[in-house]
């Protein structure tokens, strides 16, 4: 029975040292960080919204428009960062306003009339701004139903 008793013992003290010795790092693994292992993030241009491509479009285009029909919106933080890319490109064709700026804008924005009103008052508005043209200010108060952290984004 004592036989026993100190296989046992003996079995629980090398597991317990070999637990003890693989919770230890490796001395060529650690770096700065520790043991913590950052992935780069190749390839990633831009949100996908947790939406296919072609709703992720219209929603997009939606947004642009009524940003710049408005002038400000209310919308989640996610989103407007990824809003303001496409308007800026917007604003940026408005001020270059060659007849192929304008055909692009088009082909992008849903309203025919806000695109000739965008080209007519950006190039004064806007002139010798060299880009940031929209403003993001968070809301502290997140949307009821999802937490969502929103914000509202303006033109400058």
């Amino acid at each position: 029975m004592q036989w026993l008793l100190i296989a046992v013992l003996l079995a629980c003290l090398c597991y317990n040292a070999v637990a003890f010795q693989l919770c230890q790092p490796v001395s060529h693994l650690q770096s700065t960080r520790g043991m913590q292992l950052d992935m780069i993030s190749h390839g990633k241009g831009f949100r996908k919204l947790n939406l296919p491509a072609d709703q992720r479009k219209a929603l997009l285009r939606a947004l642009t428009t009524e940003v710049i029909r408005h002038g400000r919106i209310k919308t989640t933080l996610i989103r407007a960062k990824e809003l303001r890319k496409r308007v800026d490109k917007m604003i940026t064709l408005a001020k270059k306003g060659t007849l192929h700026h304008r055909r692009q804008a088009l082909a992008y924005i849903y309203d025919k009339d806000l695109v000739a009103s965008l080209f007519e008052q950006v190039p004064e508005r806007y002139g010798e701004r060299n880009g940031g043209y929209c403003r993001i200010i968070k809301d502290p108060i997140r949307r009821k139903g999802d937490f969502a952290k929103m914000c509202v984004i303006e033109l400058v």
